[in-house]
């Protein structure tokens, strides 16, 4: 127990403040070979200027910032202290990565100056508090990489009117999402986590970046449809199936990863006004049940995977022509049921380019070096296979 000398420093920095930081040291310890809080004497005259990790005005701590954040540094050990509440002008509270455990303490829903509330990659337990949809003017929530369980409380989705990003990745979360989502939110990571249901049926049109992969979720991809400001979407391996909505084939999203889900149908084809998508693009619809022929949409896709599919017919020149061309610098097409890809005779492909064409229904001439380990090493599917799938077609 840390004793405060009386009178000392209170013209420096408030008693109830340097108070909840002598509960904070006793509730937290640096690891072995971290020396966060070598600097917390509290018979110092001015903490606020002495101190590590805190930020003072008008003798409040505002910011607190806890642990070095340094990656040689092992971090902090503990729990945190519910007296945290008691910090009331706060308006940042970080833990940098240790082995911090416990529960987050739901006292933290009093703090209503609080603008960012980021405690990563630590050992915390228990479900996150709902009292946190009581912060009026949070602007950032990340509890990623801890062992959070329980649902998500719905609040955080509706009432936090000021949330712009929340990231939740990485721990044991589990229930549906919501049916709508009302926060004018930019970034949503809830990736790695044991999510089920269906994707909310309303997502704010803010938002920019959307990750839900690695997860349980089911159902048709839902609630995209008018999400014109989104860059980045990944709701890769888990078991959404359905159509792939023609409005997610647009380049502003340039990162677009669908892969191992239950998805069906065909590439939807490109509208009359679409655009190109540009260097840095990358689109993964790999292992599903898409069918049909190749529509033109993802030519110009810099990094394009498209295999474990049932696509069929010939590739289309658009696509060859990015190839040549080098937009194109990675496609994969191998185990598709696809007839051809029409080379260009004379015209060697670009040596940086990582093509993969095998078992299809064609005997690759190219398309055999950039082959990853997992395309196994037949070259060809059986010829009964490609009848059957390529409308009674043999294979050329």
């Amino acid at each position: 127990m840390h004793v405060i000398p009386p009178n000392k420093n209170q013209n420096k920095i408030s008693f109830n403040d340097l108070s909840v930081l002598a509960d904070i040291k006793d509730s937290l310890t640096d690891s072995p070979g971290s020396g966060f809080f070598s600097t917390w004497d509290f018979t110092s005259l001015d903490p606020c200027s002495t101190f590590s990790g805190i930020t003072c005005s008008l003798n409040r701590v505002t910011i607190l910032t806890l642990g070095t954040g340094l990656s040689d540094t092992p971090g902090l050990a503990g729990f945190l202290s519910p007296s945290l509440s008691n910090l009331t002008e706060l308006t940042q509270l970080i833990l940098y990565p240790g082995i911090v455990t416990g529960p987050i303490p739901p006292q933290l829903g009093r703090l209503s100056n609080l603008r960012v509330l980021s405690l990563t990659n630590n050992r915390l337990k228990g479900p996150i508090p709902s009292s946190l949809s009581s912060l009026p003017n949070l602007h950032t929530l990340d509890l990623s990489y801890n062992q959070l369980t329980g649902s998500i409380p719905a609040g955080l989705f509706t009432e936090l009117e000021q949330l712009k990003v929340m990231i939740l990745t990485s721990n044991q979360l589990s229930g549906e999402l919501p049916r709508v989502v009302s926060a004018e939110i930019l970034h949503l990571d809830l990736k790695d986590n044991q999510l089920t249901g269906t994707l909310p049926l309303s997502l704010p049109s803010t938002i920019r970046y959307l990750s839900a992969s690695k997860n349980m979720m089911r159902g048709p991809l839902n609630g995209l449809q008018s999400l014109s400001e989104m860059e980045y979407l990944d709701l890769s391996t888990n078991q959404f199936s359905g159509p792939i909505p023609p409005s997610l084939m647009r380049p502003p999203l340039s990162s677009l990863f669908l892969q191992r889900n239950n998805l069906s149908g065909g590439v939807p084809s490109p509208s009359p006004s679409s655009s190109m998508y540009g260097e840095g693009s990358i689109v993964d619809l790999s292992h599903n049940f898409l069918t049909g022929e190749l529509s033109t949409v993802l030519a110009a896709v810099e990094t394009l995977f498209l295999n474990n599919n049932q696509l069929m017919g010939m590739v289309p020149e658009e696509y060859v022509k990015s190839v040549y061309g080098g937009s194109t610098k990675t496609l994969y097409l191998q185990h598709n049921y696809i007839t051809g890809f029409p080379l260009e005779a004379g015209v060697a492909l670009p040596d940086t380019l990582s093509l993969c064409l095998t078992y299809n229904c064609m005997v690759p001439s190219v398309g055999l070096m950039g082959c990853p380990a997992s395309a196994g090493r037949q070259l060809s599917r059986p010829q009964s296979q490609c009848v059957v799938f390529n409308h009674g077609r043999p294979m050329p």
